[in-house]
């Protein structure tokens, strides 16, 4: 992260890195230079592992929000509307002020707010539904779809239709296998889901429905000669809100070894409406803010407590964690990078400090990240 964990890379410029592979699995890389990653400044990173096999087909599945406003204007239209609805291209409502009022006061039945920025397109693998990418498959085969949120601000439903998937992997960290059909996927997560395609010709849309919306993308497997219909980009009805449900229901296949923690940071998530101000324990973040300390070797607890009535996606540089709690109830949950904080919930997730230096942690909404819901870590 350019001022924080190295130099931004001039315009004309380059930069080698060089890092140790400790770990396969599904990441990506984005800019954190201004709102570059809403311009989609983005790719995917395939670290291969045993997860590579030679008898399936990899798909990897980019989604993505598009807006032709320029991301300095939708952010200064956020602020200037002092909504929690936020302007794109058309505009936007403002939000009603009494559900920030109602969850500073811990009222959990206020409806979230979900969408900030209302955006013109939703992508995968930089298409829309009107000419979704077609992939050829095998009858009978196996897919291991990989698929990266990598939207700003958008979190969805993965749906696999008549598909049924194994959900083998978060965020590039495997996990005791789910079976499903439908998986949520907040901003900035990976999931890893293997599929077995039944026999013969067939086309099977692989969807992603955004949150609280009908707006939906995806892309389509077709097995042998299989027809491909035109899929609508709107679903027959608004998709619910995100939850913790699948992630209390995760765990890690190589979790965390069992052990108290040595440090605990408790962070409240807050927010206000007026001016589109986030932050931390009510610190919009800025280059005077202390580092939150740690130190080599320790095990370090991030309790997580959502004071705003929209959820956001804390996201760790430089280290993995465990969920290890969820409103109390302790459990060795996933191992991964990002982690969803719904309003009202509160969330603790552990990591072990092992890799030295100055690391940010933020919520991975572009424009709640701009806005100061953001600080860092650093060893000491």
């Amino acid at each position: 992260m350019p001022g924080i964990s190295g130099p931004p890379i001039p315009p004309g410029g380059s930069a080698d890195y060089d890092f140790p592979l400790r770990f396969g699995g599904t990441f990506w890389m984005h800019s954190h230079q201004g709102l570059q990653e809403q311009r989609l400044m983005a790719a995917p990173l395939i670290i291969r592992d045993q997860r590579d096999r030679a008898d399936q087909r990899e798909v990897v599945v980019m989604l993505a929000d598009f807006s032709f406003t320029p991301p300095e204007q939708i952010f200064e239209g956020l602020k200037k509307s002092g909504s929690m609805a936020g302007m794109g291209s058309a505009g936007a409502a403002p939000a009603p002020m009494s559900k920030m009022s109602k969850m500073q006061k811990g009222d959990g039945a206020a409806a979230p707010d979900l969408n900030d920025v209302k955006y013109d397109a939703f992508l995968a693998n930089d298409r829309t539904l009107a000419d979704p990418e077609v992939v050829k498959v095998e009858p009978g085969g196996r897919v291991l779809m990989r698929i990266i949120n990598s939207s700003s601000m958008s979190a969805y439903h993965i749906d696999l239709g008549d598909l049924d998937g194994e959900l083998i992997a978060v965020d590039g960290f495997a996990v005791a296998p789910v079976r499903g059909r439908s998986f949520p996927i907040a901003v900035a997560q990976r999931l890893d889901i293997r599929l077995a395609l039944p026999g013969g010709s067939g086309a099977y849309p692989v969807l992603a429905l955004l949150e609280g919306e009908r707006n939906r993308t995806g892309i389509v497997l077709v097995a042998g000669n299989g027809p491909v219909a035109r899929i609508a980009d709107q679903a027959d009805a608004p998709s619910p809100a995100l939850t913790l449900d699948l992630e209390s229901r995760l765990s890690a296949a190589e979790p965390l070894a069992p052990r108290k923690a040595d440090r605990v940071h408790n962070l409240y998530l807050t927010g206000e409406m007026a001016g589109y101000v986030w932050s931390i324990n009510d610190v919009v973040w800025n280059k005077d803010v202390p580092p939150l300390p740690v130190a080599k070797g320790e095990r370090v607890e991030l309790v997580m407590v959502n004071r705003t009535p929209m959820p956001h996606h804390m996201h760790l540089h430089g280290h993995e964690f465990q969920v290890v709690e969820i409103d109390g109830a302790r459990f060795a949950g996933a191992v991964r990078d990002t982690v969803l904080v719904p309003p009202g919930r509160r969330v603790v997730a552990a990591f072990d400090v092992d890799n030295p230096g100055l690391w940010a942690f933020h919520c991975h909404l572009l424009y709640h990240l701009d806005a100061g819901m953001f600080t860092t870590l650093q060893y000491v």
